[in-house]
Order: structure tokens, then sequence, then C-alpha cells
């Protein structure tokens, strides 16, 4: 198995309780598991709601260790983010580009899944005044051509 720098999954910890972090299925905690996801899960699971899961076929975790509030908070946060790509105001890979800029981490870094709540909430905060200003853009340029047509149809009558 390939070994990330500076991360050694055997001595994770919960970042709530401090118990050690096992690597597991996720069955039972997901509903279906048909792709046999692992997870890194807090030893005092269900009592404290850990988890993060790992890269397919690896022991690799993709991201860091998150509760239940943190997990809602960090989907949240992708619709927010992915939305600013999924609407096509910019590629992919150039979201991802403005996310490391914006949190001033490496582009290695810039992944919903290592974020706090307060991360979180900043990334959503952003995402959603650059689609309002990306949609108030597309009105703009909407309302330009509508004018430019009346115009156009004006001068065609007189």
């Amino acid at each position: 198995m390939k070994k990330k720098k500076g991360i050694n999954p055997s001595r994770m910890r919960c970042p709530y309780c401090k118990a050690p972090m096992i690597l597991r299925s996720a069955d039972g905690i997901y509903q279906e598991n048909s792709q046999n996801v692992k997870l890194y899960v807090c030893r005092n699971y269900p009592n404290c709601d850990t988890y993060v899961r790992t890269k397919p076929g690896s022991a690799f975790p993709l991201g860091t260790p998150a509760n239940r509030e943190l997990r809602a908070l960090r989907i949240q946060t992708h619709r927010c983010f992915d939305a600013l790509h999924q609407n096509g105001y910019m590629a992919k890979r150039d979201a991802y580009i403005w996310l490391a800029a914006f949190l001033q981490v490496p582009q290695s870094q810039a992944h919903i899944g290592y974020l706090g709540e307060y991360s979180c909430r900043l990334v959503i905060a952003e995402s959603k005044r650059m689609l309002q200003r990306y949609e108030q853009q597309d009105q703009n340029v909407q309302m330009r051509r509508y004018h430019d047509t009346v115009k156009q149809r004006t001068a065609e009558s007189c």
C-alpha cells in the first residue's frame, strides 16, 4: 500500500472523544454498501458517531473524521460549491483552484472533506455570493439582449 506523507491512519484518533479510529466496513453505517466501502470509525461508535470514508481499495482516509453535524455541513458545503461548476460558471478544475485560493491552502488540501465547521460556513457563504453575482450577470446579459432586440425591431419598423 502506498503511504501518503504525514498521514498515519493507524494512529488516527477521534477529534471529539480522542478514542482510536478503527478501519472497518461501512456495513451497518451505510444503508447499502454494495461497493464495499471502508471507513475509519471511532472505537466508541455509535455513542460517538464519528467516521471518515477511505479511498476505494485503500486504507487512505478521504478527509478528516467528522461527527453527524459536520458531515451534514460538509454535504451542504459541497452542494453550494458544486453549483459553481455544475451551472457552468467555471470548470470543475477552476472551482478547486478558486477553493484553494479562498482557503489559502495548497491545491492538494483544497477538499471539503478536510474542512471544519468554520471553513464550511465560509465556503457556503462565499459560494452563494458568487452564484448570485454570476446569476445577476446572466440576467444583465439577457436584459441587454432583450433591449437590443427591441431596438432592432423598432429601427426596422421605422
